[in-house]
């Protein structure tokens, strides 16, 4: 039986994009993005929101893309798999990280809902977002905050 290895999420940018390259020039970018979790505080009964926070690799024109067009408080859908590292630390400790590569992001909502008020954002006259070549369109109806304001943006 085959092994299935797939991730798909939807959730924030908690800071901008970094591009980097590998010395071959490759570009990778690195995303992180924070997806909330339902779930019930079990001394009051309660329900409330806990956030989980993901490391995403992004290799390639769309990890430009990504750096180009996304900042902190953008909402996108990632489509990838998982992969875990190990590496000894330079204080001879052995660390462990498991990350998300990203195969495609899907720009979510507006470009002016992940800059804030003091961002320049590009929208086209019809208010529809901008998709850079490469990048997925989505519906994004379903999506768009309550409020325009990224002051309820929890990070």
């Amino acid at each position: 039986m085959a092994s299935i290895n797939r991730v798909t999420l939807v959730g924030n940018l908690t800071r901008d994009p970094e591009l980097r390259h590998t010395p071959s020039g490759t570009p990778v970018c690195k995303l992180r993005i924070a997806v909330n979790t339902r779930q019930k505080d079990g001394s009051t009964g309660e329900w409330g929101e806990k956030p989980n926070y993901f490391d995403v690799t992004v290799w390639g024109g769309q990890g430009e893309s990504c750096a180009q067009y996304l900042s902190r408080g953008r909402q996108v859908g990632v489509d990838g798999r998982l992969d875990w590292r190990e590496w000894e630390a330079q204080d001879g400790t052995k660390r462990q990280a498991v990350e998300i590569i990203a195969d495609a992001v899907q720009f979510l909502g507006s470009r002016q809902e992940g800059e804030g008020e003091g961002g320049g954002g590009a929208q086209t006259s019809q208010g529809s977002q901008y998709v850079p070549a490469g990048a997925v369109a989505a519906d994004t109806s379903d999506f768009s905050p309550a409020s325009g304001s990224d002051d309820d943006i929890p990070f």
